[in-house]
């Protein structure tokens, strides 16, 4: 099969899209990679409608340029108050080392999108140029009405089977997340068995059997990097980690130094800190999670609103090792300057290799 391109966007001229990272990426962030000829992204996953809302138009301050809006699709939680009360149980010694208590129940934090009929409205409304999933797909009524209202839609997979659910629903392209992508994994069911394919084993699966484009996520870090995932038949990367050192990055300045640390050198999957599977630096929190049975974590967002707390505690003693510091495998050769310039630095590299290539 040929290399599937990606559709047309006016003013993206790069196969280089940003990552959506929730709670790291900025309107700021996601403008400035647009303007620079990539395709910038936001995340709002995390977010009701009317913060989604206000995020875009804070993009569109910045840009006339298309960006890409990130939504989450996982599973809505299901309580359970025993695993709960026992995870909170777990967690006593740590609040108390910073003089806290912690939270006396924990909470869904925030909404799938597989059940939020305001935000569907909202970007119906909005009608952003590009809009993706994450953790599943929304939907069919909801992809409907999407693609009527002309977004281009993506969604991430990582593995065939996750493919052909997006490619059979009508998704324009496919986001490959290979098992060095920092972040949250995008499994569809956190409970399933994990083949954990690299990047370029899943890049090279999905474009033999998947008849869209293909994005390659995962331990992308330069422009060789990009130009071995375009050699492999993506018709475009992703690359996350490699913006969480820009200055429009919202990474606050613990997270800075873990990433700039040997810490980014060891980078491991846990599930403790929100309830899924997710890629963070080695620290604190990272150290926790190891042999803690996955039935023992409560459902995510729940898990989450402790983790958040925790972070929140020791963060105000000036301890920032409980962080959500997500990170992939690629960490060590992140980049800390403005995000335009890195796009302009990959443009470069990429054009480099390529005339090798060529050569």
């Amino acid at each position: 099969m040929t290399t599937r391109h990606l559709p047309e966007l006016p003013g993206i001229e790069l196969p280089i899209i940003q990552a959506p990272m929730a709670g790291v990426t900025s309107p700021a962030m996601a403008a400035a990679v647009s303007e620079a000829g990539a395709l910038g992204s936001i995340g709002v996953g995390a977010l009701d409608a009317d913060g989604a809302r206000a995020m875009i138009a804070a993009v569109r301050e910045r840009t006339a340029r298309p960006f890409n809006v990130n939504l989450f699709c996982h599973r809505p939680a299901v309580a359970n108050d025993s695993v709960e009360d026992a995870w909170i149980d777990r967690f006593g010694d740590p609040f108390a080392e910073y003089g806290a208590a912690p939270p006396d129940h924990l909470s869904e934090i925030y909404q799938s999108f597989v059940t939020d009929d305001a935000m569907l409205r909202m970007l119906v409304a909005e009608r952003p140029a590009v809009a993706s999933f994450h953790f599943g797909l929304p939907p069919a009524d909801a992809i409907a009405a999407l693609r009527n209202a002309g977004i281009v839609l993506l969604a991430s997979a990582t593995s065939l089977d996750e493919a052909r659910a997006i490619a059979a629903a009508g998704i324009d392209a496919v986001v490959a997340q290979g098992w060095e992508a920092g972040g949250h994994r995008g499994v569809f069911d956190p409970d399933a068995p994990d083949e954990r394919l690299g990047t370029a084993a899943l890049v090279r699966q999905l474009v033999g059997a998947v008849d869209l484009p293909v994005i390659a996520a995962g331990g992308i870090m330069d422009g060789a990097g990009i130009a071995a995932m375009l050699r492999l038949g993506a018709a475009a990367a992703q690359l996350g980690t490699a913006f969480l050192a820009s200055d429009e990055s919202l990474a606050d300045a613990g997270y800075r130094a873990a990433l700039a640390s040997d810490a980014a050198h060891r980078t491991a999957m846990v599930r403790a800190v929100s309830g899924r599977p997710a890629r963070i630096l080695a620290n604190r929190f990272a150290a926790l999670d190891a042999g803690i049975a996955p039935a023992a974590i409560p459902a995510y967002p729940i898990a989450y609103d402790l983790g958040k707390a925790l972070n929140a505690v020791a963060k105000a003693r000036g301890e920032y090792g409980y962080g959500a510091q997500w990170a992939g495998q690629g960490a060590p050769l992140a980049r800390a300057m403005p995000a335009a310039e890195i796009v302009a630095t990959l443009a470069a590299e990429l054009a480099v290799a390529s005339e090798q290539d060529h050569g």
